[in-house]
């Protein structure tokens, strides 16, 4: 029995081995055919803004200053670069030049009194030199931030000079650099977004006019956009980019940005159609206006009937069978 079992599993194996392969699954019909998967739109149409942008930053058109009432010795400052302030909140204190001469000779006079008669004068001399002395408070001189201070606690300071340079809040507005060749399209009353750091929400605003100081370096000019409603509390400072609506066209046909492919050595543009016999046909293009997820074609004339493959056009040759995906 045993010399007859090795043969019978041996005729096992061998049948197993010889059994014919399970038949594979039905290949895609466009791997049959030889066709690319793609994915395609149809041209649509659209009215599109005329949008110019550039970047920028929030700035006080005025800016008040603290200044020192008399000459004297600056007490105290209670505020620091980029502090709140408010119309009138007092920001610092100092004391007059004079009276503080005064009071130090009283004090010096007491220091070297000897007799009881000496002690006795410089009691009185002390006590009205305290009551004769000059202090004055600093007041903000507009609601705002302050932006920079000139001197610091314990500096002798000249009469009228500049202590602190505040930021008049109600004087905001943004700045934005933009470029010469766009400066035609820009006027009075356009309305205009402004996208600021570290805000979630863009700020509404509307363009008052151009400024006269153009910067060479970048070819640029700095325009004014005054932002209505003025935030509360908006910092100065901060940078941003200004959009302005200059116009808008009006029915034009437009593509999404993937189905426009663009040489970076020429600098053409292409989009590939699928023709009615499901092939791939490149048409050379000019874009226009770029809005979102929409480009216009200026040309050439695209009907609405065309196709455009958004997906999967790459490296396709002209005349290349697809397959467009659903």
């Amino acid at each position: 029995m045993r010399r007859w079992a090795l043969p019978l599993v041996w005729l096992g194996l061998t049948t197993t081995c010889h059994r014919a392969p399970a038949p594979e699954a039905e290949k895609p019909a466009a791997e049959e055919s030889g066709a690319t998967p793609v994915h395609a739109v149809g041209v649509a149409r659209a009215t599109l803004p005329h949008v110019v942008t550039g970047p920028g930053r929030t700035v006080a058109l005025v800016q008040q200053k603290v200044r020192a009432p008399f000459p004297g010795t600056l007490l105290e400052l209670l505020v620091t670069d980029g502090d709140p302030v408010r119309r009138d909140q007092v920001v610092g204190r100092i004391v007059s030049r004079e009276s503080e001469a005064a009071l130090n000779g009283a004090r010096q006079m007491k220091a070297e009194a000897r007799t009881p008669m000496e002690k006795e004068d410089a009691e009185r001399a002390l006590a009205l030199a305290e009551a004769r002395l000059v202090r004055a408070p600093l007041l903000g001189a507009a609601e705002g931030v302050v932006l920079s201070h000139a001197a610091s606690a314990g500096d002798r300071v000249s009469e009228d000079q500049e202590i602190l340079i505040i930021s008049a809040a109600d004087s905001l507005v943004f700045q934005a650099d933009i470029t010469q060749a766009d400066l035609p399209l820009i006027h009075a009353g356009q309305g205009a977004e402004v996208v600021v750091t570290g805000r979630p929400r863009s700020l509404a605003g509307q363009v008052h006019g151009v400024l006269a100081a153009a910067v060479a370096s970048d070819l640029t000019v700095p325009v004014r956009i005054d932002l209505v409603p003025l935030p509360p509390r908006l910092p100065v400072g901060l940078f941003g980019t200004a959009r302005i609506i200059v116009g808008e066209r009006r029915n034009v046909p437009v593509v999404p940005p993937a189905a426009v492919l663009r040489d970076d050595v020429t600098g053409l543009s292409r989009i590939a159609s699928v023709n009615g016999e499901g092939r791939v046909h490149w048409i050379a293009v000019t874009t226009g206006l770029v809005d979102g997820e929409r480009v216009e074609i200026l040309s050439p004339e695209l009907s609405a009937q065309e196709r455009v493959i958004v997906s999967g056009q790459v490296g396709l040759p002209e005349g290349s069978p697809v397959d467009v995906q659903p």
